[in-house]
């Protein structure tokens, strides 16, 4: 009897090791049926605002209602939240322009142009209360006072920037795509202090960071998780993420890292100390919410996405095409823990 017990403990020991600890909870219905980028969570207001196509949608999380459109946000990719300026700071990628929005309003305050071509990540740094803009195209970094709206530099990167973060402590850390690199910069003299190649990965995307640990991880196209020192560029990990990732999340309460994944899946991974990390678990989510963000009051996860009709042909003109979007199907994924 005392061996059956016994072997009963140690299953069900294994089987809750295993149970999945998040879920996609509910679907966001939003308007509109162009393409879409990043996502960004006001943790003040609890507000949500979802690149879309020419426009931004911002959600009230707290009723799950579209309460404004941001409109004249030509080929948006960026959002990026400043509280302490009651401002929005949004990259528009087919005019090379900045919006300047009143976080409460959500009316324009200004549009800044900038010379860098196709903006894309954008990242506002409340240290310096500077706005680091990465230009895909040109290949540098459109730099703001987040005060005036001003341009104050434009720094080359040499290759493609993708996503970035700050340690909140003056140094500013991008993923240069093309380059399988992650370079740092001085948000005080404003150059590039180190270049560091974090080989194996191949095209970087999302980054996230953790503050306490000094971890950053990035998320490539070749189904890696690249774990890097922030310190000194030393490759801590290399875990394997789902195919067509383009974001990641740190939740710091909790020690996760959420790798949104393309394909329809996260890749939860868990950070058990500053050298040690682990699969967690991979949840189903939905094909093609491949960018994520986090609230960090509610934990919760939110992804956009959409249905998609037949791919078309590819031809000479347009060699990779993409497939088209299904009407009326746009929705934010909502991702939340289990409760317990």
């Amino acid at each position: 009897m005392k061996k059956i017990l016994l072997s009963f403990i140690i299953i069900a020991s294994i089987s809750n090791s295993y149970s999945q600890t998040y879920k996609l909870s509910k679907k966001i219905s939003t308007s509109g049926n162009d393409g879409w980028d990043y996502l960004a969570v006001d943790d003040v207001a609890q507000h949500l605002f979802v690149s879309h196509g020419n426009m931004v949608n911002v959600i009230d999380l707290k009723s799950d209602k579209t309460i404004a459109t941001i409109p004249d946000t030509k080929g948006v990719h960026g959002i990026a939240v400043a509280n302490d300026l009651n401002k929005a700071f949004i990259s528009n990628g087919k005019d090379n322009s900045i919006s300047v929005v009143n976080l409460k309003t959500f009316k324009l305050l200004e549009k800044v142009k900038i010379a860098g071509v196709k903006p894309d990540a954008v990242l506002y740094d409340q240290f310096s209360r500077k706005v680091f803009v990465y230009n895909a195209e040109s290949n540098d970094a459109t730099v703001i006072d987040a005060k005036t709206n001003k341009v104050v530099k434009t720094i080359p990167l040499g290759g493609k920037p993708e996503f970035s973060v700050t340690n909140t402590k003056r140094l500013i850390y991008v993923n240069i795509e093309d380059k399988n690199e992650i370079k740092t910069i001085n948000a005080s003299t404003l150059k590039v202090t180190n270049t560091w190649s974090i080989a194996p990965g191949d095209e970087p995307s999302g980054l996230a960071i953790d503050l306490v640990t000094n971890r950053l991880f990035s998320v490539c196209g070749n189904n890696l998780m690249i774990i890097v020192n922030a310190t000194n560029g030393k490759i801590i990990k290399t875990l394997p993420i789902g195919d067509g990732c383009d974001g990641v999340a740190f939740d710091a309460k909790k020690n996760l890292i959420f790798s949104s994944n393309g394909e329809g899946t996260i890749t939860v991974i868990k950070e058990s100390n500053a050298n040690t990390f682990s699969v967690l678990e991979t949840v189903k989510t939905q094909k093609g919410a491949r960018t994520i963000a986090l609230n960090k009051t509610t934990n919760q996860l939110y992804l956009s996405t959409a249905d998609f009709g037949a791919k078309p042909e590819p031809t000479v003109e347009n060699p990779k095409p993409r497939a088209g979007i299904a009407p009326n199907s746009f929705v934010v994924l909502v991702v939340e823990p289990i409760s317990k």
